[in-house]
C-alpha cells in the first residue's frame, strides 16, 4: 500500500502544478507580443513643422528623413510647439496665404525688439474708403508689403495706438486776416493731445525759431503760454506797383525812405521802375529744424511734425531734397493743415492728384505725399480746429506694419516701400521709402 499512496501523492502534486501554471498564463499574455522591430516614434509627425518656420537649408520638402546630425533633423524632434507665432516665416520673394500670422506687440515692445544682422522697418499705414473714412478693422492678411518690388512678410502686426511726439510748426509770414484765424485756433490744439504725447514748438517766416526749447509734456501748463509766443500780426498784403510816379518810396523821413531796400536809384530800381522784393518763407529751415529736435526722441514714439502754412517755400538755406533725405531716415512723418489760398477745394484731401500747371508752390504736398502723412485744409477758426483733432486722431491709431528688410545693413541706398491692400476701393497712405539709418541696425 506505502507505493501505491506515495505515486498517488506524486500524481496529485503533478495535477496542481499544471494548474497553476495554465491560471497563470492568460495573466502574462498581455505582456508577450512584441514587434521584431520597433516602430519609429516620429513617423507620424511631419518632416516640418509648419508653426514654428520655414524648412530648413538641408531639411528636405517634407517626404524624405534627413540624415542624421544634419541641420534640419531638430525639424523633427519633439513635441509640436503650442505658440505659432513664436517664430514668424522667413522672408520670401513672392507672398504666401498659408504663412503664419506675424507677432502681436505692443509699440513699446516694437520699441525694443531684437534685431540681429537684420533691419526692421517699422511702416504706418492709414487706410481710407473712397469718402475718406479711415477703415477700421483690417487683419494682418489684408496687406501686402513689398520692398524694392520684393516682397517681405509681415514680422510684427499691430492696431495699439502709439504715444505722439509733435513739433508743431506755425507759418507767421500767413496774411494778415489768415494768421488772425490760426493765433484764434492754437488754444484748440491741447485739446487734441493726449497726457502721453509730448509737444515742440516752432515758428518760420525769415528763418525758423525753436519756441519750446525742446518737448515738453503736451498736457502741461507750459503748453498756453509756448502757443502764445507763436502768435503774430501777419503779412500785410497790398497791391505792389512797381512802374510809373507811384513806384517810388511813398513814405519818407528827411528826404529818403524809411525803407532802405526800396529807395529810389539803389537796389530796388529807378525813379521811374523798382524791383519788387521777394518774399520768404523759410518751410525747409523750419522743417529740419523740427527733424533734428524729433531724431532725439526715443523708440515706441511716433515721430510727427504738424505745420499749418499755405506750403510756400522760399529762401531757405536747406534744399528740399535734403530735407526729406533727413526725415526718411528718421522716420518722421510730416502732416499739415493749408490755410489761406491753399486751402481752396483741391488741396486737402485731393492735393495726391497733381493737376498740370498748378501747385507748384506748394511744397508741403511734397512732404506729406512722401513721408506718408496726411494734409487737410481748412476754412474758418472751426476748421482749423478740427483738424487739429482728426489729424492727431490719425497719426496716433494706424496700422502699424513691421518686416525684415531683405537689402544690406547699411548701403546708404534709398528703399522704396509699396504697401497693398487686398480689398478693392481702398486708398492707402504709407510711407513711399526711406533710408538705412545705424539705428535701425541696432542690436537690443
Amino acid at each position: 500500500m506505502k507505493p501505491g499512496l506515495h505515486i498517488s501523492a506524486l500524481t496529485a502534486l503533478l495535477s496542481l502544478t499544471f494548474a497553476a501554471a495554465a491560471q497563470q498564463q492568460p495573466q502574462q499574455t498581455p505582456q508577450q507580443p512584441v514587434p521584431d522591430a520597433p516602430t519609429p516614434q516620429q513617423a507620424t509627425q511631419p518632416l516640418t513643422n509648419a508653426a514654428s518656420g520655414p524648412i530648413k537649408p538641408g531639411g528636405g520638402a517634407g517626404t524624405e528623413q534627413p540624415a542624421a546630425g544634419s541641420s534640419g533633423s531638430q525639424d523633427i524632434q519633439g513635441p509640436v510647439p503650442q505658440q505659432p507665432t513664436a517664430q514668424p516665416p522667413r522672408s520670401t520673394l513672392q507672398p504666401q496665404d498659408n504663412q503664419a500670422p506675424p507677432v502681436t506687440m505692443t509699440p513699446a515692445e516694437i520699441g525694443a525688439a531684437i534685431r540681429i544682422n537684420v533691419t526692421y522697418v517699422e511702416v504706418p499705414v492709414t487706410v481710407k474708403d473712397s469718402k475718406g473714412n479711415e477703415v477700421p478693422g483690417l487683419q494682418w492678411r489684408d496687406f501686402k508689403v513689398y520692398e524694392n518690388n520684393n516682397y517681405a512678410p509681415l514680422k510684427v502686426f499691430t492696431t495699439d495706438s502709439y504715444p505722439l511726439s509733435i513739433a508743431f510748426v506755425v507759418d507767421q509770414s500767413l496774411p494778415r486776416d489768415q494768421m488772425e484765424q490760426v493765433n484764434t485756433s492754437l488754444g484748440a490744439l491741447q485739446g487734441a493731445l493726449t497726457p502721453f504725447d509730448e509737444i515742440a514748438v516752432f515758428t518760420y517766416g525769415n528763418g525758423a525759431r525753436n519756441q519750446s526749447g525742446g518737448f515738453t509734456g503736451a498736457q502741461s501748463a507750459r503748453v498756453p503760454y509756448i502757443l502764445s509766443m507763436t502768435k503774430s500780426a501777419g503779412a500785410e498784403q497790398l497791391n505792389p506797383v512797381n512802374d510809373g510816379p507811384f513806384a517810388s518810396c511813398n513814405i519818407r523821413e528827411n528826404g529818403n525812405c524809411i525803407d532802405p531796400n526800396l529807395q529810389a536809384g539803389k537796389s530796388a530800381g529807378s525813379g521811374y521802375f523798382m524791383n519788387i522784393p521777394k518774399e520768404i518763407h523759410t518751410l525747409n529751415d523750419a522743417i529740419l529744424a523740427a527733424a533734428k529736435e524729433l531724431s532725439s526722441r526715443p523708440q515706441g514714439r511716433r515721430r510727427i511734425i504738424y505745420v499749418i502754412s499755405d506750403g510756400k517755400e522760399s529762401g531757405s538755406k536747406a534744399p528740399y531734397k535734403q530735407v526729406l533725405q533727413y526725415l526718411q531716415t528718421n522716420h518722421i512723418l510730416v502732416y499739415g493743415t493749408l490755410v489761406g489760398e491753399a486751402a481752396r477745394w483741391g488741396e486737402g484731401r485731393l492735393s495726391r492728384i497733381h493737376l498740370p500747371f498748378t501747385m507748384y508752390d506748394n511744397i508741403l504736398v511734397k512732404y506729406t505725399l512722401n513721408t506718408g502723412g496726411t494734409l487737410d485744409s481748412a476754412n474758418g477758426v472751426n476748421h482749423i480746429e478740427k483738424t487739429y483733432s482728426d489729424l492727431a486722431r490719425e497719426a496716433r491709431t494706424r496700422y502699424t506694419l513691421v518686416y525684415a528688410s531683405h537689402e544690406p545693413l547699411l548701403d546708404g541706398k534709398y528703399r522704396k516701400i509699396d504697401v497693398r491692400v487686398s480689398r478693392p476701393n481702398l486708398d492707402v497712405t504709407a510711407p513711399l521709402g526711406y533710408y538705412p539709418a545705424a539705428s535701425d541696425a541696432a542690436t537690443h
